[in-house]
């Protein structure tokens, strides 16, 4: 075999290694990781140590901070407040409090 269909061949072998799935870290972040809804406004939550980093359906990126609760969780960051238990969030902002169910996030399917 000469050297150019090797190093194709190789090349294809090495592509296609890349496109097996989600990595580590993917994987790992999905776990702290929540796809939550409510009709016609969807957001998803990334808990971190002492932080709620929400991407809001508008695309824009909020980072909210732990403090303590009663019960369940609360993060704030001085204009939005983000309380919840279990799989049920509530994201208070601009005074105006929604009401989210959430699933654990699922990695999107990487297109063939």
């Amino acid at each position: 075999m000469s050297p150019r269909p090797l190093i194709a061949v190789l090349a294809v072998v090495l592509l296609c290694a890349c496109e097996t799935g989600p990595t580590k870290e993917e994987l790992e972040a999905a776990k702290e990781t929540v796809d939550c809804e409510r009709p016609g406004e969807r957001i998803v939550v990334r808990y971190t140590e002492g932080e709620a980093r929400i991407l809001m359906p508008d695309g824009k990126r909020v980072v909210l901070y732990q403090v303590p609760s009663g019960s369940g969780i609360r993060y704030i960051n001085g204009l939005m407040e983000l309380r919840g238990k279990g799989m049920e969030v509530d994201l208070t902002r601009e005074q105006q409090s929604t009401h989210f169910m959430c699933k654990p996030y699922e990695i999107p399917k990487k297109k063939d």
